[in-house]
């Protein structure tokens, strides 16, 4: 369910703005958007598993937040994160 330390540091290292980034919102919702799509995985043979759903959703909306950050402050980073991301919204 987790990602493995590789995956992260990848993943960082892809979206990060510069040098030693990894808080930045871009970061942080290229990983949420990782954990959850592993544990929409999880979900297809574990369809009675409540308690990591409660979790899926906590991430949906803490990634839903870090979005609606990156909208609010800069239109354009956030078009392109989604692009990126391949999200629909």
């Amino acid at each position: 369910m987790s990602i493995t330390p590789d995956r992260k540091s990848t993943l960082i290292s892809e979206y990060a703005t510069k040098e030693g980034d990894t808080g930045s919102p871009e970061v942080q919702v290229a990983i949420l958007s990782e954990r959850i799509a592993n544990l929409t995985e999880h979900f297809k043979s574990h369809n009675k598993d409540n308690h990591s759903r409660r979790g899926l959703l906590k991430m949906v909306s803490t990634r839903r937040r870090l979005l609606d950050y990156v909208r609010k402050s800069d239109e354009a980073r956030y078009k392109a994160l989604i692009e990126r991301l391949g999200l629909r919204r």
